[in-house]
């Protein structure tokens, strides 16, 4: 099958869906990869480490004109018309963007969301969502620690003291325990607060402290469980006492990394403009969530502002900051999903729609929008 990797032209997408890795895997399965020029530059793979494992370097024009697309973010309305009716794109498409899937669909497009898979023990190998957080949570924690005008460990010198920077984590999903983890080795002092009391045991083995907000009632307990992995919107009652308990660890803090997301929904208002207010100056916020409207009131999407004298970093695409491994694991997300439509061999892809990841994922084919919601 010819399979076609355009490079990707949204503002800021540094990421490439496959690398010089998985184009050889994928040319061991008899595939043609045809992979437009500078597709990888940006993410440390230039043209010439793909021409060496067998890829064909071409233009925007023959990377679309493609059976199979094989894409970091969805095709934009100046891209579709480059694609041919009854083609297949794989990518982060975006299943709650109803504008982009009707524009797929009236393209004659199959498209497939990795996002949209199920947080399943089988489906983990192809989990877009995790791999990518994993890569936002350590940045955002560096992006911090640049920020930051101390240190973030403690250090006894012939000078005196410097104690160890406080950090807040807030939300403690795949992103969350990573910047727990990544801010713990560099000896800081960790909090972090989620809706789930499971997490509770996952934040302490990383070595910080649980922020706990005990539940009153059953229907705040069962809204703490979570659905599928994610969080659900917590009764009012709950939320303000959560919100009273984290107003005080953020006024101590001298970073906070906000990483609260609910698909489909704007981002949860957890850092207040008064709380902010209340930081010290030289403080740091990093919002994780800057592309949902960002769980700080004050965020500004996409840019880094100081505000009462504390910076707040709203970088909308961290994993792009990192490009080269975010790519690499991506596009390892993307070979493992290639693996349930597209057998060795295959001259077109399958949909077998008795498999629950590719029932999920497939969100448009046959001129209509298939997802469900």
């Amino acid at each position: 099958m010819l399979i076609g990797v355009p490079l990707e032209t949204a503002d800021g997408e540094t990421r490439v869906a496959v690398t010089p890795e998985t184009v050889k895997k994928l040319r061991a399965q008899c595939h043609q990869l045809f992979v437009q020029s500078g597709a990888g530059a940006a993410a440390a793979a230039p043209d010439e480490a793909y021409r060496a494992v067998g890829a064909e370097i071409v233009d925007a024009q023959a990377a679309f004109g493609c059976d199979l697309v094989l894409k970091v973010r969805s095709p934009s309305a100046d891209e579709l018309p480059l694609m041919k009716r009854g083609a297949t794109v794989v990518g982060m498409l975006n299943p709650f963007d109803r504008e982009g899937l009707e524009r797929l669909a009236a393209a004659g497009v199959t498209g497939f969301a990795l996002e949209a898979a199920p947080r399943t023990t089988r489906a983990q190998s192809m989990d877009v969502l995790s791999s990518q957080a994993n890569i936002a949570g350590y940045k955002a924690v560096i992006i911090a620690a640049d920020r930051y005008q101390k240190f973030f460990p403690m250090l006894m010198t012939a000078a005196g003291t410097v104690k160890a920077a406080r950090v807040v984590i807030l939300g403690v999903g795949v992103a969350g325990l990573q910047a727990i983890a990544t801010a713990k080795r560099l000896g800081a002092v960790i909090e972090a607060s989620d809706v789930r009391p499971s997490v509770k045991e996952q934040v302490e083995s990383l070595g910080a402290k649980f922020i706990d907000v005990p539940y009153e009632t059953a229907e705040e307990k069962e809204a703490a469980e979570g659905v599928g992995g994610y969080a659900r919107p917590m009764p009012e009652s709950w939320l303000a006492r959560q919100h009273a308990e984290v107003a005080k660890r953020v006024a101590a803090a001298d970073v906070v990394i906000s990483t609260a997301l609910i698909p489909g929904r704007p981002a949860p208002k957890l850092v207040s403009a008064e709380m902010v207010q209340s930081m010290k100056p030289g403080s740091v916020i990093v919002d994780l969530a800057a592309a949902n409207g960002g769980n700080c009131a004050l965020t500004v999407p996409g840019q880094t502002v100081v505000q009462h004298g504390v910076t707040i970093v709203g970088e909308t695409n961290l994993p792009a900051l990192l490009a080269a491994d975010a790519s690499a694991l991506y596009a390892r997300n993307v070979l493992d999903f290639l693996k349930l439509v597209l057998p060795k061999d295959a001259a077109a892809v399958n949909v077998p729609l008795d498999d629950d990841i590719v029932a999920a994922c497939l969100m448009t084919r046959n001129g209509q929008i298939t997802r469900k919601g």
